[in-house]
C-alpha cells in the first residue's frame, strides 16, 4: 500500500533536496562582535584564535616527586640530597648539580638543570637525603613547555559554535575576549482560531497552544535572540501585516497556516509580501513545510500538528539556522539500531517515527517504536529519545530488522 499523502500532481520534494537548497540559499550574518569569555559559550566563532604563549608556558612536573638531573644519576650512586622544593606557583630558584635534587609538586616549575621527575612512592626518604630504586626511569614525568599547543598555533578555527572545552583551552591561553557573530534575530507566532492561552479555561472546539512553547524551547540557543510574537487569529490581513513587518528580523518561524485549507492563510500572506521558495516536502510528519522570503528575512512555514513542528524543526529549520548564525549545517548524529518490535510504514515518503533506544553491556543499539505515531502525539514525543529514520521507498519492518535512528540531545 502506497502512502495516499505523497500522491500529488507535482511530486513532493525530497528531504535532501530541501536541504541542499537551504544551504545554498542561506547567506550568513557577517556582522562580528567581541564578547567576554564568560558570554561566548554557545557562541559562533567569527574568526580563528591563535597562541600568544606556549601550552604549557613552562616544564612542568607531572605528578608530586623528586626532580633530579639524568646526566648526574649511576647504577652506583642512587642517593640524592634535597636541596629545596618546587611548589606550583612558588618555583625553586636554583641549580642542580651531581647528588642534588628537590622536592618538586605537581604543575610546579621544573629547573632548567633537572629533566627527570621520580614518583614519591617509588622513593625511600631520611632526612634530606633520597634514596632512588634500582633503574629509576629517568627523563619521564616532565610536561614540556609549548607540547600541548604552541605560540602562534591556532587554537580555534573560525567557524565553530563554542564549547565548554574551548572556553577552558581559551582561559590557559590568556584570552579574554572571543569575536563571535552577532546574534540572529529570530521571530516566531502560531495562528488558529481554536488555538487560546494556557491560562484560560478551556472550551469546546479550543485547543492549547503548545507549539509557541515549543518553539521558544527549541529556539533558546545563545546564538539566537528570539521574540515571541504570540498567536494570530485566522485573518489573513492580520497575519500579512505581521509578516510584513518582519523585515527587522533575520528569520520568522511559523506554526500552522501552511497546508491546503481554507483557514490555511499564511501561506497566501506570504505569497502578497513574499515569495515562496518550495512548499510541501516528502517526509512525515511535517509535508507541509514551506520556506520563503520576505525582503531579506527568511520565512520558516512548519506545520500546525505539534509533532510535525519538532520534525519539520530539526531536519529543516535547524541547518537553516545554523548557517544563517555563521556556522556549518552539519548533518544530524545517527546510528544503527535493532528493532525490538514490528513497526508500520508505506512507501512514499521518508518518515520520523517516535522511538524509544537502549544500549546493551555490549554496546548493541535496540529501538522500539513507542506509542501512538500521529502528529498530534505530543505524549510519545515526551516518552521517545530518538526519531527512528525510515528512507521513503521502505514499508513496514519486522523485529530483528536494522534501522536508522537519530537520537535526541
Amino acid at each position: 500500500m502506497i502512502d495516499v499523502c505523497s500522491q500529488e500532481k507535482k511530486p513532493l520534494m525530497p528531504l535532501e533536496q530541501a536541504l541542499k537548497y537551504l544551504t545554498e540559499t542561506i547567506k550568513p550574518v557577517t556582522e562580528v562582535e567581541f564578547v567576554s569569555l564568560p558570554k561566548a559559550l554557545g557562541r559562533q566563532l567569527a574568526q580563528p584564535l591563535y597562541a600568544s604563549i606556549n601550552l604549557p608556558y613552562e616544564r612542568n612536573a607531572a605528578m608530586d616527586g623528586y626532580a633530579f638531573a639524568s646526566e648526574f644519576i649511576h647504577p652506583e650512586n642512587l642517593i640524592l640530597t634535597c636541596i629545596g622544593t618546587s611548589w606550583a606557583g612558588h618555583p625553586f630558584v636554583g641549580q642542580l648539580g651531581a647528588g642534588e635534587c628537590i622536592r618538586i609538586y605537581t604543575g610546579a616549575v621544573v629547573p632548567e638543570s633537572a629533566d627527570s621527575v621520580i614518583m614519591q612512592e617509588h622513593v625511600s626518604v631520611a632526612g634530606a637525603q633520597i634514596s632512588l630504586p634500582p633503574n629509576p626511569a629517568l627523563q619521564q614525568n616532565v610536561r614540556n613547555a609549548g607540547e600541548d599547543v604552541q605560540q602562534g598555533d591556532c587554537l580555534i578555527q573560525a567557524p565553530k559554535k563554542l564549547s565548554a572545552y574551548d572556553l577552558g583551552l581559551l582561559a590557559s591561553a590568556g584570552v579574554d575576549k572571543v569575536p563571535v557573530y552577532r546574534q540572529i534575530k529570530i521571530a516566531y507566532f502560531s495562528t488558529g482560531d481554536e488555538l487560546i492561552p494556557i491560562d484560560e479555561p478551556l472550551q469546546s472546539g479550543k485547543i492549547y497552544d503548545s507549539n509557541r512553547y515549543t518553539l521558544a524551547a527549541l529556539l533558546a540557543d545563545p546564538c539566537h535572540q528570539a521574540l515571541d510574537l504570540g498567536v494570530l487569529p485566522d485573518n489573513k490581513q492580520l497575519i500579512l501585516d505581521k509578516l510584513a513587518g518582519a523585515r527587522d528580523f533575520d528569520a520568522i518561524i511559523t506554526s500552522g497556516g501552511v497546508s491546503v485549507g481554507d483557514a490555511d492563510l499564511v501561506k497566501d500572506a506570504l505569497t502578497s509580501c513574499g515569495q515562496i521558495n518550495f512548499w510541501k516536502i516528502a517526509i512525515k510528519p511535517g509535508k507541509p513545510f514551506a520556506f520563503g522570503t520576505i525582503g531579506n528575512c527568511y520565512f520558516f512555514g512548519l506545520p500546525g500538528n505539534p509533532i510535525a513542528v519538532i520534525t519539520t524543526y530539526h531536519q529543516l529549520v535547524v541547518p537553516a539556522l545554523n548557517i544563517l548564525a555563521g556556522g556549518n549545517a552539519s548533518n544530524p548524529l545517527r546510528l544503527r539500531a535493532t528493532l525490538t518490535g514490528a513497526i508500520k510504514k508505506s512507501p512514499g515518503r521518508q518518515e520520523f517515527q517516535r522511538g524509544l533506544f537502549n544500549q546493551d553491556a555490549s554496546g548493541n543499539l535496540f529501538v522500539a517504536a513507542i506509542g501512538g505515531q500521529g502528529s498530534h502525539m505530543l505524549g510519545s514525543m515526551s516518552k521517545a529519545n530518538c526519531f527512528i529514520v525510515l528512507a521513503a521507498d521502505s514499508s513496514s519492518l519486522e523485529a530483528g530488522n536494522l534501522v536508522l535512528i537519530e537520537p535526541f540531545h
